[in-house]
């Protein structure tokens, strides 16, 4: 997980989230008419706005039982590890209708106190996203963010810049949108509020770097699971979450 102060490291972060999954998973599963209880009260608050399939950006069934909502950022080095953990969760669970990808912007653009930028690009590289959505639709804004993680170089300090912007384009080209549209929408703006409105969302929602997730349960009950946890982390919530509950 990138943010502009710490990064998790990895064994930890495991540790983390699947303590918070075990959690949440007891809570989902107890009866209706459970009194609630210290475990409970032990979940992290998560104040985040409602998934709608007329704003959302979502892959798979609207109506999955379990959806997780990714906070994103195209520059992070640890959303691209992140991504293929998320095709591999919707080749598996995705085609059955079982889970949802809810994808939302969460660039990491803005100056820090001393006003050091960690992604110069990100933003720029959201609102393209939204552009190829614009002119291609929900299909055409799933390939173009699978080839924008797929050539995107990590953003490291010897590469501070991450991709080279001239390849925006390029990508809307390789995804079969015409390139003059696609840069004719890039330089008019008009996508900056909604990626903006993605970041504040996320900003109530917790998330203090990428990748976040919030996994919604069958119940409507959200999980946060911060940073690039294994494909395991989730498997086994998932799994849990939709075995029928014990009786």
């Amino acid at each position: 997980m990138e943010n502009k102060q710490t990064v998790l490291t990895m064994p930890a972060a495991i540790i983390v989230a699947a303590a918070i999954i075990a959690i949440a998973i007891i809570w989902t599963h107890k009866p209706a008419s459970a009194p609630t209880s210290g475990t409970s009260k032990s979940l992290p608050e998560v104040s985040m706005r409602p998934i709608d399939p007329k704003t959302d950006h979502i892959l798979g069934d609207p109506n999955a039982p379990v959806k997780i909502v990714e906070y994103s950022d195209p520059s992070c080095p640890y959303c691209k590890v992140f991504t293929p953990t998320m095709e591999k969760i919707m080749d598996n669970y995705g085609a059955s209708g079982k889970v949802a990808w809810v994808y939302r912007h969460f660039p990491l653009d803005k100056p820090d106190e001393n006003g050091n930028v960690l992604h110069v690009n990100a933003g720029h590289e959201a609102e393209a996203m939204e552009c190829a959505g614009y002119l291609g639709g929900n299909e055409k804004f799933w390939a173009y963010l699978k080839r924008l993680y797929d050539v995107t170089p990590s953003v490291t300090p010897s590469t501070p810049q991450g991709l080279d912007q001239k390849q925006l384009p390029e990508i809307a080209k390789y995804v079969g949108l015409d390139p003059v549209a696609f840069n004719d929408c890039l330089s008019s703006g008009r996508f900056k509020d909604k990626v903006n409105t993605d970041y504040t969302d996320g900003i109530n929602a917790g998330v203090q770097g990428t990748p976040y997730s919030i996994l919604v349960t069958p119940s409507g009950n959200d999980i946060p699971i911060s940073g690039a946890q294994p494909y395991s982390v989730f498997q086994t919530a998932i799994d849990t979450l939709i075995a029928p509950p014990t009786q």
